[in-house]
C-alpha cells in the first residue's frame, strides 16, 4: 500500500479465463518503483506462482506510462544508509526480478507507455511484450552514476552481450522500434491499437495447452543448462515423451482429428 490504505500501489484484476492483469499503480510518478511496489510485485508473482489455475499473467501501467524504473526520491533516500542497507534494498530489487521470470505460466507486458532502466530491465523477464510506438526504453543508470548491476543478468541474454555493452554504458534512450529489433518487445503497435493488438496475442496464448506452456518454460531454460549434446538430446526427449502421455494432449489431438474428420 502508498501512504493512503486505499490506495494500493498494484492493481490485481482476473478475468473470466483466469488471466490475472498486475497494473503497477503510482502514475503520479511514473509507476516508478519503490519498496512498497517492489514487495507487491513479488508478491503477488509468488503467490500466483503455486495456482495451477492461472492461465497467462499480464504486467501493464496506470496511466500513460508503464513504468520510469527506479523511484529517484526514494534512491536518494537511501544515499546515507550503510552498504548492508543498499544490499538489501537492491535484494528487493533482485526478488521481484526473479519472481516475475521465474513464474511458471506464460507472462505478458503489455507496455503501455515508456520503460526506462529498471522497467526495461523488468521487460526482459516476460516472456511476450507488446509495446506502443512512442514509448522509451533504455538503461539509464549510468547517466546517474548507477550501474545496471541486477538487471543485467536477464538483460544480457535477452539482448546480446554487444548490445547490452553498448546500451549499458552510454545510457542511451532509444524507441519501440529500436526495442523491437534489440528483442526486448516483441510486437508493435499505435497506441489506438493496444488493445486489440495486445487482445490478440493474448487470445493465441491462451487457446494453447497450459500444461505444454509450463513444460516449455521448463524446457528453454534446461536446455541451454545442458553441457552436453547427449544431455540436451536425452532432456529434449523426455520433455516430448511426458507430453504426449498428457491427458491435456490426448485430449487436444483428439479433438484436432475430430474436428478434420
Amino acid at each position: 500500500m502508498t501512504a493512503s490504505e486505499s490506495t494500493p500501489v498494484l492493481l490485481e484484476e482476473r478475468d473470466d479465463r483466469d488471466v490475472v492483469t498486475l497494473t503497477l499503480n503510482r502514475p503520479q510518478v511514473r509507476n516508478a518503483f519503490d519498496g512498497d511496489l517492489m514487495a507487491a510485485v513479488t508478491e503477488a508473482a509468488t503467490r500466483l506462482a503455486d495456482d495451477p489455475s492461472v492461465r497467462a499473467i499480464v504486467l501493464t501501467g496506470a496511466g500513460n506510462a508503464f513504468s520510469a524504473g527506479a523511484d529517484l526520491n526514494w534512491m536518494l533516500s537511501a544515499a546515507d544508509a550503510e552498504l548492508a542497507d543498499g544490499v538489501d534494498d537492491s535484494r528487493t530489487f533482485e526478488a521481484m526480478l526473479r519472481a516475475v521470470h521465474d513464474l511458471p505460466m506464460p507472462v505478458l507486458a503489455r507496455v503501455n507507455g515508456h520503460a526506462i532502466a529498471g522497467a526495461s530491465g523488468l521487460l526482459a523477464c516476460v516472456d511476450i511484450a507488446v509495446a506502443v510506438r512512442g514509448a522509451k526504453f533504455g538503461f539509464t543508470e549510468a547517466r546517474l552514476g548507477l550501474v545496471p548491476a541486477m538487471i543485467s543478468a536477464y538483460v544480457q541474454p535477452r539482448i546480446g552481450r554487444a548490445n547490452a555493452t553498448r546500451y549499458f554504458l552510454t545510457g542511451e534512450v532509444f524507441d519501440t522500434d529500436r526495442a523491437f529489433q534489440l528483442g526486448l518487445v516483441h510486437e508493435r503497435c499505435e497506441p489506438d491499437d493496444l488493445d486489440e493488438t495486445f487482445g490478440a496475442i493474448l487470445d493465441t496464448v491462451v487457446a494453447a495447452g497450459p500444461g505444454a506452456q509450463r513444460a516449455i518454460k521448463q524446457l528453454i531454460p534446461a536446455v541451454e543448462a545442458t553441457r552436453t549434446p547427449a544431455e540436451s538430446e536425452q532432456l529434449r526427449l523426455e520433455s516430448i515423451a511426458r507430453a504426449r502421455a498428457s491427458e491435456e494432449a490426448q485430449a487436444r489431438i483428439q479433438a484436432f482429428l475430430e474436428r478434420g474428420s
